[in-house]
């Protein structure tokens, strides 16, 4: 059973939007409204647009020739930079609570197959980022 996430309650949903705004709207401004999770939220969204070429190309590190990131669709792509962002630079947040966070977030977005696509993907990336060998590499 699909559970629907109202942006009101879920941050993840908000980080989706305003990423998806600012690569594919050429939203210049990014304004961050009232929200309990503010600092989290403008966090992770400034850290991924600074960081969009760093992230891209981790992606491109894990996958290889399997994916192509400019033919997924703009919200899997959102949705795939800012889990690796928060991967990459959150180390305090576990791999299970981001991928479930930002499946969660995906069913208010994308249909039940592109989900489960989807979390292979998130699953694939975090498992090669917070391995031991890559993080100590930093």
């Amino acid at each position: 059973m699909r559970t629907l996430y109202s942006p009101k309650n879920n941050p993840r949903v908000i980080i989706i939007q305003k990423l998806y705004g600012n690569f594919f709207n050429g939203e210049l401004e990014i304004t961050f409204p009232k929200h309990r999770f503010k600092k989290f939220i403008k966090d992770i969204v400034l850290g991924t647009i600074e960081r969009d070429e760093i992230l891209v190309e981790e992606i491109n590190k894990t996958f290889g020739n399997e994916l192509n990131l400019n033919k997924m669709d703009k919200v899997s792509q959102v949705i795939l930079k800012s889990s690796t962002y928060e991967i990459l630079y959150k180390p305090n947040l576990s791999i299970n609570i981001i991928i479930k966070e930002y499946l969660n977030a995906s069913n208010f977005f994308l249909e039940i197959s592109q989900t489960k696509y989807l979390n292979a993907l998130l699953d694939n990336t975090a498992n090669r980022l917070r391995s031991n060998k890559w993080m100590s590499s930093i």
